[in-house]
């Protein structure tokens, strides 16, 4: 499993292709050669840019909800709207979908920020406002999510 580290600050053109950042590209170097999944988010407005093997893992576990569940078809249908996959040109940059890019409210200035084992695309006001301290206590939040651990990492008692 793929643990991308990086926030980066980019642009993307009028075609809508974005360059991806050296520093990422070394980190997606086997990636780029087989090809990305980008998709609209499920919670925010931007996208995620999954790297093909990854989009397979996921794609493994959507395949295994039983299709006779119609939460679980409404699921998988919501969850795959819009997908479309992409691949790097000569150049390294993504063609990103016009209907993905609206969805997304993207412009120029755009920031990718790495999210584990995908990439979110942001539009870089958006990007700003979902970080900023304005929506919500962080600290609050991360005592909610990672405070209830019951274990000490290894080598950190």
């Amino acid at each position: 499993m793929l643990s991308l580290i990086g926030t980066y600050e980019c642009k993307v053109d009028a075609k809508g292709r974005l360059m991806m950042p050296a520093a990422l590209k070394k980190q997606l170097a086997k990636e780029l050669q087989e090809g990305f999944v980008v998709k609209r988010s499920v919670f925010n407005s931007c996208l995620e840019l999954w790297p093909m093997s990854e989009w397979q893992v996921m794609m493994q576990k959507l395949n295994g909800l039983n299709r006779f569940v119609k939460k679980n078809v409404e699921f998988i249908r919501r969850f795959t709207a819009g997908v479309k996959v992409v691949e790097a040109d000569a150049s390294g940059r993504l063609l990103i979908p016009k209907d993905l890019i609206a969805f997304a409210s993207i412009n120029k200035d755009i920031v990718l920020t790495s999210g584990g084992n995908i990439i979110e695309i942001w539009d870089l006001v958006a990007y700003e406002a979902a970080v900023s301290n304005e929506d919500g206590d962080f600290a609050s939040l991360a005592e909610e999510v990672m405070g209830d651990q019951n274990s000490i990492p290894d080598g950190l008692s």
